[in-house]
């Protein structure tokens, strides 16, 4: 099997109503990343000192040696601006990414983030790249993780972001946590769920783009007005299209060390300020936001069309082109994935097939297809899909005068083409579909086989969507 995993198509053009408490128009979610005292350091067995999301610009690992400014940077944020946020954002939930080291280190800011009722998810047991882990050594820093953070705590953590993750980094904390969300996605504005194994994970995603960090890197923010006026652009936005009836999740990524400096601090306050004075406005704790879900939209499972095998798929799929089951067993043996588990993208595998297909194959499917009101309706000898297509036109109710005006068109249109007449029924009635008769047996050949093709494509589609659902 030729199967692609990434999931490019999400919920689409017509994602869930996540109904938000209170009939809320956004849920705005804030995050505090705690990280000080968890981050690269020979004092804490690293091979090297840290190089990320700090002050210095264009930072390098020092192998083997300690970083007096680095230290000293990540210390501003356990010592200053942990406080400086606490003291603006205790009022409100606020969803804490504890590095389990980190933590551990830091007792009375634990006091105070439990002190304020937030939300201590777990970011790990270090602050560290675990690209390079191996499976099993990324397992055990999750488990140690958790054991940890329970110990500090008091509590396991409901809720997993690694940040610096690995491509194993979901599955397997999916595996141990237990966690009500993992966070390590930046790919949609909702929850959504993903199966692992035999378990549902819900995925809660964060941001990269309303986040502090950007004061850290090169192509960020220079200074604390573009962060205010980026985060206010971003809950206008989408506070517009929840008013419009599409609401949506706007997260906040903040760092100690990086929003808790005074400047920062003050713009975020002021787009805060602003977020606040509008009404429907849900502020909650990642944690809230996932056992909302869970309990909105539980995960429903479904047989996906890329995980079937090809019995199964040609089963399924074989009599969507009329009799042409060719069709679905060389889609099965193209590159599919979860962007091909709908109507639309299993149509756009078949459809593809059948449009590379040889002229002569493409003229196999056409002369498949069954005269529309013929001596095979007539018989009953039609497909169960067929019959109720042409049905649904009333086409299986002629009079004796339509019936021979069918049968004549018929009789002129295939002698002059050389395949039936064919036309998408559910798009049209019986008027619309004797007055296309009329229009398209004065085409020459090869007009008219490229639209009788396009028909056909049509044709599936229809039974796709009927099938699949939109």
């Amino acid at each position: 099997m030729n199967r692609y995993p990434r999931d490019l198509a999400g919920y689409g053009a017509n994602p869930p109503d996540p109904q938000w408490p209170g009939g809320a128009k956004i849920a705005v979610q804030i995050v505090l990343n705690y990280e000080e005292g968890g981050e690269n350091n020979i004092l804490h067995g690293d091979p090297a000192s840290e190089a990320f999301l700090s002050e210095i610009t264009g930072a390098q690992p020092w192998p083997g040696q300690r970083h007096w400014n680095m230290e000293s940077l990540y210390e501003y944020g356990s010592r200053a601006g942990f406080w400086r946020l606490h003291r603006m954002m205790s009022d409100l939930p606020v969803t804490v990414y504890g590095v389990a080291t980190a933590l551990a280190r830091s007792p009375d800011q634990v006091a105070a983030m439990k002190a304020a009722d937030w939300e201590i998810a777990s970011h790990g047991l270090k602050w560290i790249e675990h690209k390079d882990m191996s499976e099993a050594e990324e397992r055990d820093q999750i488990r140690e993780a958790i054991r940890l953070h329970a110990e500090v705590t008091g509590s396991a953590p409901r809720g997993w972001y690694t940040g610096r993750c690995s491509m194993n980094t979901v599955r397997l904390a999916a595996e141990e946590g237990g966690f009500a969300y993992i966070a390590d996605s930046y790919a949609d504005e909702l929850p959504y769920w993903v199966e692992v194994g035999k378990r549902d994970q819900l995925i809660v995603p964060y941001t990269m783009d309303c986040n502090d960090m950007r004061f850290a890197i090169q192509a960020g923010f220079t200074d604390g007005a573009q962060f205010e006026g980026y985060l206010k652009d971003s809950f206008d936005q989408l506070y517009e299209e929840g008013v419009a009836g599409r609401p949506a999740m706007l997260s906040i990524g903040l760092h100690c060390r990086i929003a808790g400096r005074p400047g920062r601090a003050r713009a975020l306050a002021r787009a805060l300020d602003h977020m606040r004075g509008h009404e429907d406005v849900w502020f909650a704790t990642r944690e809230q936001i996932a056992d909302h879900w869970a309990g909105t939209h539980p995960p429903a499972r479904r047989e996906r069309p890329s995980r079937m095998d090809r019995d199964g798929f040609v089963a399924a799929f074989g009599g969507i082109f009329e009799h042409s089951p060719w069709i679905a067993e060389r889609a099965w043996d193209m590159e599919l994935g979860p962007a091909h588990d709908g109507a639309a993208g299993v149509h756009s595998a078949l459809a593809r097939i059948f449009r590379t297909a040889s002229e002569e194959e493409r003229l196999g499917v056409l002369t498949a297809h069954p005269d529309l009101a013929g001596k095979l309706a007539a018989a009953g000898r039609l497909t169960a899909e067929s019959t109720a297509e042409q049905a649904g036109a009333g086409l299986d109710l002629l009079t004796d005068a339509e019936r021979a005006e069918f049968t004549d068109l018929n009789t002129r249109y295939t002698e002059r083409f050389g395949f039936p007449f064919i036309i998408a029924v559910k798009d049209n009635d019986k008027a619309s579909i004797l007055a296309a008769f009329h229009r398209r047996i004065d085409h020459d050949r090869d007009t008219e086989f490229a639209e009788a093709c396009r028909q056909v494509e049509r044709i599936a589609e229809l039974r796709l969507i009927e099938k699949l659902g939109a």
